[in-house]
């Protein structure tokens, strides 16, 4: 920038002085402004160049598998409730068998990176055994909010489970907490409060209180503890794996899901539920048919987008595994407005803005946090 003191010396009078400097100074800011949009288009077409066309077109379809698979999870879930469904223990289940869809595509990898499947230890087991355990266990509780509450709500009350995958990861991998993901944590928690002050009218007919309150305490359970299989998983790859390849992702993924299958299965057997498939089949509205198909399409659906997120994590971060997890949420509360038709009251939608500025908050965070560790 010109010295004022230079640009004094050379002018006639001071109305000329002040003149050009308004005409010097007011171009400034455009020209900024279109400077950051160059160095934008810059830095963005540069990152394109790193990766390869098939990078960014399995990102693409790994991110619209997590926008579509787990929206319609859910709805399918609900689905299966309202149509006449009784059992949680069938949804858990359904929640875990597709674990095939994994083992189909990490044999491959094997074949296309020529490398060996990971060796199998004891602690290792012993991770994958705990891990799957958890997760029949975070998969019933799930299936006992999607029982009680519309899947809006139970979408809305799921998106806790990143406030405890943050605390999780402070407490157990040491990861950071600053302020911005501490203001995630007071918004999200603020929301479920909002959630909690309009459930007269978020409840369904044949819903008594008490069930709804035990879906939203279902709801932050199983949420909670999401949040604690996210950081023991990343505590396994820190500790044990060591190494951050996709194959690995997808080793771990497959036998976390094929040991909470069998836990899951243990579970429908001793309960009965799986001897009684056949009678909740016929009274479920629209037939066995429509019964076979609305649990085929959960199991396709929610593996597809568990494998959406874990080919996410790899491929991009968990900065935009964080981004489109809080797009599925109002995803998830509009589809089920419109194809459940559930109520979207003014707290709901309060509490949809509130849950996606924590997001945003927590997005930011851990995007600054990855900078400073960089």
């Amino acid at each position: 920038m010109l010295n004022p003191m230079n640009k004094t010396s050379t002018s006639t009078g001071l109305g000329e002085v002040t003149g050009d400097r308004m005409e010097e100074a007011s171009p400034e800011p455009s020209v900024s402004f279109w400077s950051q949009i160059s160095t934008f288009k810059t830095r963005a077409w540069e990152a394109y160049k790193r990766k390869s066309t098939s990078h960014w077109v399995l990102l693409f379809l790994s991110s619209a598998a997590m926008l579509v698979a787990f929206p319609a999870s859910s709805i399918l879930s609900r689905l299966y409730y309202s149509n006449g469904g009784t059992s949680e223990w069938i949804v858990s289940w359904v929640a875990v068998a597709g674990w095939p869809l994994t083992a189909l595509m990490l044999f491959p990898t094997y074949f296309f990176s020529k490398t060996l499947p990971t060796p199998l230890n004891l602690k290792l087991i012993l991770s994958y055994i705990v891990l799957g355990f958890l997760s029949a266990a975070d998969n019933l509780m799930y299936a006992y909010a999607y029982a009680y509450l519309p899947a809006s709500t139970a979408a809305l009350l799921a998106s806790s489970s990143l406030v405890f995958s943050a605390l999780f990861g402070y407490l157990l991998v040491k990861n950071k907490l600053n302020a911005s993901i501490i203001n995630a944590i007071v918004f999200i928690t603020a929301a479920m409060t909002i959630i909690a002050l309009d459930s007269s009218s978020d409840t369904y007919g044949n819903i008594t209180t008490s069930q709804y309150i035990m879906g939203f305490i279902w709801d932050i359970l199983g949420s909670a503890l999401h949040g604690l299989i996210f950081a023991l998983s990343e505590l396994v790859f820190v500790k044990l794996l060591g190494r951050r390849s996709f194959h690995v992702v997808l080793e771990q993924q497959l036998m976390v899901s094929l040991f909470a299958f069998v836990f899951t299965t243990i579970g429908v057997i001793v309960s009965g539920d799986f001897q009684g498939m056949k009678s909740e089949a016929k009274s479920f509205k629209g037939g066995s048919t429509s019964y076979i198909l609305v649990l085929i399409w959960s199991a396709i659906t929610f593996q597809l987008g568990v494998l959406g997120a874990t080919a996410v994590l790899f491929l991009a971060s968990t900065v935009l595994a964080g981004v489109l997890n809080a797009i599925r949420v109002p995803l998830t509360s509009i589809a089920a407005v419109i194809l459940l038709h559930d109520s979207m009251s003014s707290f709901k939608i309060l509490s949809l803005v509130v849950t996606f500025w924590g997001f945003g908050s927590y997005i930011y965070g851990s995007s600054s946090s990855s900078k400073e560790s960089s």
